[in-house]
């Protein structure tokens, strides 16, 4: 398998992330990989693992497809394949990287599988609960092979002064961003739009 990550990858993640606020690193991740992780992906959906994503928490979670179109698979820790346990191994190094450089705090690491149908998006909208910062820095790490412009489905980050940045679903490609800080959208795509995806948190 090629290398993972790519020699200094997480060394310009964490600058970017302390100058700018948000990282994208193309390539994060080798193709090899991220095919793994695709048939992981589909095997826990035929399992049934997959469920419609919801908006809020407790008693205030709803499913709300007019905001919110993806199904999810949260992963455990405890229960990881070979090809998720690597890949969770090196977003600790992140973590462990951007706490040396940045000191945000960031405790733990949650991630999900995502599954956006043709035509599915997500809102303009911010990871933090309005009742909890615990959420520090979201990340996406992309699954989709063979993906062009015409496909859409690009992750549209709202910067300062109006401006926004729109990062294409590509396969390998890693994003991430203060997830307090950064307003953010999931664009409807042709296809089938895939990602393992989640944040690293501080203490509750």
């Amino acid at each position: 398998m090629d290398s993972f990550p790519p020699a200094a990858a997480i060394e310009r993640l964490c600058a970017a992330v302390a100058a700018d606020g948000w990282s994208v690193e193309e390539r994060f991740a080798p193709p090899l990989l991220v095919g793994a992780l695709r048939t992981e992906l589909r095997r826990r959906d035929a399992a049934g693992e997959f469920h419609p994503a919801g908006v809020g928490r407790g008693r205030a979670r709803a499913e709300r497809p007019d905001i919110r179109g993806d199904r999810i698979a949260w992963l455990d820790e405890t229960s990881l394949s070979p090809h998720e346990r690597s890949v969770w191994e090196t977003l600790e190094r992140v973590r462990a990287a951007v706490n040396r450089d940045s000191a945000l705090g960031l405790f733990t690491l949650e991630a999900h599988y995502a599954i956006y149908p043709p035509g599915a998006f997500y809102r303009r909208h911010r990871d933090r609960f309005r009742d909890d910062d615990a959420r520090v820095l979201s990340w996406v790490l992309y699954l989709n092979d063979a993906w062009r412009a015409g496909d859409g489905g690009a992750l549209r980050i709202h910067l300062e002064q109006g401006e926004s940045r729109d990062v294409a679903p590509v396969a390998g490609t890693l994003v991430c961003f203060l997830s307090e800080r950064f307003e953010h959208e999931v664009l409807p795509a042709t296809r089938e739009r895939a990602s393992l995806s989640g944040w690293f948190r501080r203490r509750a």
